[in-house]
């Protein structure tokens, strides 16, 4: 059997692809997308992650690859801006390796085909997502209704099975009917009143906060925080995959576990 041929494709033209596949300039968000550090010309091996932390990198320089693609990247607003400490081991990594890192946040939540969102859909095997449209940027939200309706705590077994790990919190009846679902992988518990307006039985996402709580009690609506980093492990994932087999790259998604 003949090996697939690796091919490469030049930083810059992989960084244009990717403004344009997931249309990173129509999205106002509070991190740069794109190349955050950059590293060698050529790319032929690439490595996906969640978050760019300093354990990812490590394992990333044994593959010897080219470039780092993560969801959770560096220079956040409002973050301090001197490189020391934590920071300045994490760019010396990629810096003195040569290594490019690009990063790529509600662009990835959002895109309609291979974002968090829709790739959550895709594990759990619903039917076919829309957006909610009350919720931006759009695609942040997304609903779904089921061809019959399950009971939260069986919703809950469900997801708990499929993302590996138990939930961070849940606020139901045990036997609270569930047909329509909406979620935001990651930090999105501030959406949980849209979702509740629109008549979802269920609100889906990776955290919670103290008012969550009350806002599902209130208005009746189910509330699980399954994990920030495990609702989030899919899109990039299959960002990585759609590379390989679009440029020819060799791919390795890297899991760096995190209870949060």
């Amino acid at each position: 059997m003949l090996k697939q041929e690796v091919k490469r494709v030049e930083r810059e033209q992989l960084e244009a692809y990717l403004r344009d596949f997931l249309a990173v300039d129509t999205i106002k968000d509070y991190c740069p997308n794109g190349l955050q550090i950059e590293g060698r010309p050529h790319i032929q091996s690439i490595v996906t992650g969640v978050t760019a932390c300093q354990e990812l990198l490590e394992r990333a320089l044994v593959t010897d690859a080219d470039a780092i693609l993560v969801h959770h990247g560096y220079f956040w607003k409002g973050e301090p801006q001197p490189i020391k400490g934590m920071k300045k081991r994490r760019v010396q990594t990629l810096l003195r390796n040569d290594i490019n890192l690009f990063a790529y946040h509600l662009p990835l939540d959002v895109h309609l085909r291979i974002g968090n969102n829709a790739q959550l859909a895709r594990l759990m095997d619903w039917p076919e997502p829309s957006v909610l449209a009350s919720a931006e940027p759009e695609g942040v939200v997304m609903y779904t209704e089921l061809s019959h309706t399950e009971t939260a705590e069986q919703v809950a077994l469900q997801l708990e099975t499929k993302l590996g790990r138990s939930l961070v919190c849940s606020v139901h009846e045990s036997q609270h009917p569930v047909r329509k679902i909406a979620w935001c992988t990651g930090g999105g518990q501030g959406f949980i009143d849209l979702a509740a307006a629109a008549g979802c039985d269920l609100f889906i996402t990776g955290e919670v906060s103290e008012p969550t709580v009350h806002s599902a009690r209130e208005q009746g609506i189910a509330f699980f925080a399954a994990g920030h980093h495990a609702t989030e492990r899919y899109g990039i994932q299959a960002l990585g995959e759609h590379l390989s087999e679009k440029f020819g790259l060799t791919h390795q998604f890297i899991d760096i576990d995190s209870p949060a």
